[in-house]
């Protein structure tokens, strides 16, 4: 059974319990987004998805905006290098990041579908994050 489907499934092996007690998965979700996708989705949609944001981080999400990223390299941990700017390379810049509890995939991605950058034309990538022990 690939990560995936064990995700759907929940039967992923990296569960844990949220202070509620229930059973969840951490996800890390990148929003992609621009001004023009923006203010070309109505107010009421952009003002329900800033409300759907807010709900999440009450809940306990924890999201911030993308800032300038720098790209750091040590080969055989002899010298660290730096440069300015993104790795990946996106049609869409990066708008911002989040780290989101679910019970599994399928309700991380309905999270995700309805911020800011899912519904404003953009597109946001849910990551199930692997624990490490």
């Amino acid at each position: 059974m690939s990560d995936q489907d064990a995700c759907l499934a929940g039967k992923a092996p990296h569960f844990t319990k949220n202070l509620k007690g229930t059973t969840v998965q951490k996800f890390v979700t990148i929003g992609y987004g621009d001004r023009e996708g923006y203010e070309r989705t109505a107010k009421a949609v952009r003002d329900a998805a800033h409300a759907h944001d807010a709900k999440l981080q009450k809940d306990g999400a924890l999201m911030g905006i993308a800032g300038a990223p720098v790209q750091v390299r040590n080969p055989d941990s002899a010298q660290v290098e730096t440069a300015d700017g993104p790795f990946m390379k996106s049609s869409l810049p990066v708008a911002g990041f989040s780290i989101i509890e679910a019970a599994n995939l399928a309700e991380a991605v309905d999270m995700a579908s309805r911020t800011p950058c899912a519904v404003a034309h953009g597109v946001v990538e849910v990551w199930p994050l692997k624990l490490l022990s």
